[in-house]
């Protein structure tokens, strides 16, 4: 499951979010539905973060800022945005057809292939 996020801190002078400097930092850990620890990493203000889990489920993903000593504690705010692909939207599916050598109509089936297991998991877990 791949990631992106980036962070914003509250300027008061131009009272709108500005991007964080890069002395912020955030610390990302996910958690699979048994409670194990599958990611647990420092990363910048802004990045991208992956992890496989191998436990289907509800998984927990906590982002915590590392600094105190940033106005972000003194009535500051912090603006984070994430982005999350899951199932079939995690497949680059052009480099799936350079490595296979498919042609656009074979790499069309297996987008429609994957999206077809995608419904049919979700309505396993539906019912």
């Amino acid at each position: 499951v791949p990631g992106n996020y980036r962070t914003q801190l509250w300027d008061k002078q131009s009272e709108s979010f500005l991007p964080s400097t890069p002395g912020l930092g955030m610390h990302v850990e996910v958690k699979d539905p048994d409670g194990k620890v599958v990611l647990s990493r420092q990363y910048g203000s802004e990045g991208r973060f992956t992890f496989t889990s191998h436990t289907p489920g509800e998984h927990q993903i906590c982002l915590h800022s590392n600094s105190t000593r940033m106005a972000l504690f003194a009535g500051g705010k912090l603006r984070v945005h994430l982005d999350i692909q899951v199932g079939e939207h995690t497949n680059n599916y052009p480099e799936i057809a350079a490595k296979d050598k498919l042609t656009e109509l074979q790499l069309r089936a297996r987008q429609l292939l994957d999206q077809v297991e995608q419904i049919q998991k979700e309505q396993n877990y539906q019912r």
